[in-house]
């Protein structure tokens, strides 16, 4: 658990330092001009600022605070502007604690679901643009010599995912020193830009205790409600209440679809998974699922909570951003074809369980 913190300080660095910011008008130099435009920067950023980051309150906030700008000045519709999703570490991390599993292999899990996901919204996007094209501004075209210059503000993001990914494929470094090194790499190049400060360092260390120690003492609690479940046979009884129904590995799935769906109408991501991750994983187990696997879905099934009304966390943060203040529905009408692609995306996975187990069984090799 001590990878917790260390993430969210990486997360705190990146937010904080302008390396978002940056990050985000060099995509949108390259995806602009695309069916679409600047929602494919939406995406983009998103997905490279998720994995480094670990928070996916922060990433809204930060994403939301950089597009809507941008967006609302070329004439986007308002209700197409606002679908921002982010799937965060973090969550890996505490399953992995919670499950007892490997935090390397979940991380690794990951990657291929994740450029999926990713590519899934943007070939939406790309779709939505051709059979329903809107009225807003086209990007001024933009020289090559301009967009080979802006990449040089993707660069440290990329490098901090390879450090953080790279070195637990390969064996170098555990989740914790891979959090460890991401971190230094974003110092370091926050001290190559000259805005290494203390007071910038103040803010990142502060925000980053506040949050951690509000999981961790949620962790702590979730630890005690494992240990008492498990000696009061809750989590057995349940798991032989579920086996007697006789369902199939594919219908238990799609029932806990429903499940988390209506369940992240009311809670937040993680209280969901301590209240139901020691019950739920002894059943996928008996059913024969891969832990590893159930990992993965458990966390899209979890952040399809974020954006799911009423309770739904990163749309309102994305609404305390809007300038106009416009009704929140925008927001969630906004979200609404993400929340569709999800669900349609977790039953994908159901489908080719190999999409994510396949990265993380190289390991062994």
């Amino acid at each position: 658990m001590t990878a917790v913190p260390l993430f969210i300080l990486l997360g705190e660095i990146l937010l904080r330092s302008g390396i978002a910011d940056r990050m985000y008008e060099a995509l949108s130099l390259w995806l602009g001009r695309l069916p679409g435009g600047l929602l494919h920067s939406n995406i983009g950023a998103s997905a490279l600022f998720a994995t480094p980051s670990g928070s996916s309150v922060a990433a809204a906030t930060i994403i939301s605070t950089v597009s809507l700008p941008a967006l609302t000045s070329r004439g986007y519709a308002v209700r197409r502007s606002l679908g921002i999703l982010i799937p965060p570490s973090v969550s890996l991390l505490i399953y992995g604690s919670l499950a007892g599993e490997s935090v390397g292999r979940l991380f690794v899990a990951g990657i291929i679901p994740g450029i999926l996901l990713t590519s899934l919204f943007s070939l939406y996007i790309l779709v939505e643009a051709k059979l329903f094209p809107g009225t807003e501004q086209e990007m001024v075209e933009i020289s090559w010599g301009d967009r080979f210059g802006s990449l040089r503000h993707l660069i440290g993001p990329i490098v901090i995912f390879a450090i953080i990914t790279g070195s637990i494929y390969t064996g170098f470094a555990t989740p914790t020193e891979s959090a460890a090194l991401g971190a230094v790499g974003a110092l370091l190049i926050v001290v190559a830009k000259g805005k290494m400060l203390l007071d910038f360092l103040g803010q990142c260390f502060v925000n980053t205790a506040r949050t951690s120690g509000m999981i961790l003492l949620i962790i702590t609690g979730a630890f005690m409600l494992n240990v008492t479940l498990s000696l009061g046979g809750v989590a057995q009884a349940a798991t032989d209440w579920v086996a007697s129904l006789g369902l199939p590995a594919v219908g238990l799935l799609i029932a806990f679809i429903v499940f988390y769906i209506i369940l992240g109408m009311f809670m937040d991501v993680l209280s969901m998974m301590v209240l139901t991750i020691p019950v739920a994983l002894p059943i996928v187990k008996a059913a024969g699922i891969d832990p590893i696997w159930f990992g993965i879905f458990i966390i899209l099934m979890c952040e399809l909570g974020l954006i799911t009304p009423p309770v739904d966390i990163n749309l309102y943060v994305v609404q305390g951003v809007r300038a106009d203040k416009g009704p929140f529905r925008d927001v969630a009408l906004g979200a609404l074809p993400y929340v569709s692609l999800m669900i349609v995306f977790a039953m994908i996975l159901i489908a080719f369980p190999g999409l994510v187990t396949w990265l993380p069984n190289q390991m062994h090799n």
